[in-house]
């Protein structure tokens, strides 16, 4: 809110970061966070992202209600189903890419 800039380990102390990493060891951070995104269904990801920026300007109980709408609407789509039965079959599931 002031502007100032503040270095890793200070925005990680505040919780605006979830981890801090050395320079070495940032593409294998950077590929593993990838390798973990992947796992999930695209259209999932693709109406998380979508989600998160359509509720940075809303009002609270605005972005909470676009939320639950938008969470009801993902546990229909396709390849939620695929993911729920791929859980209970003990396989990976098989994203086709459907909402």
């Amino acid at each position: 809110m002031t502007g100032d800039f503040i270095d890793a380990e200070t925005a990680l102390a505040r919780g605006l970061l979830n981890r801090v990493v050395d320079e070495d060891a940032l593409d294998d951070a950077v590929a593993d966070l990838c390798a973990r995104i992947i796992r999930h269904p695209p259209v999932a990801v693709e109406t998380g992202k979508r989600m998160f920026y359509q509720q940075i300007e809303m009002p609270l109980a605005q972005a909470y209600e676009l939320a639950a709408t938008t969470m009801a609407c993902n546990m229909m789509a396709e390849d939620t189903l695929e993911g729920v039965q791929a859980f209970i079959d003990k396989r990976p599931p098989k994203w086709e890419h459907r909402d």
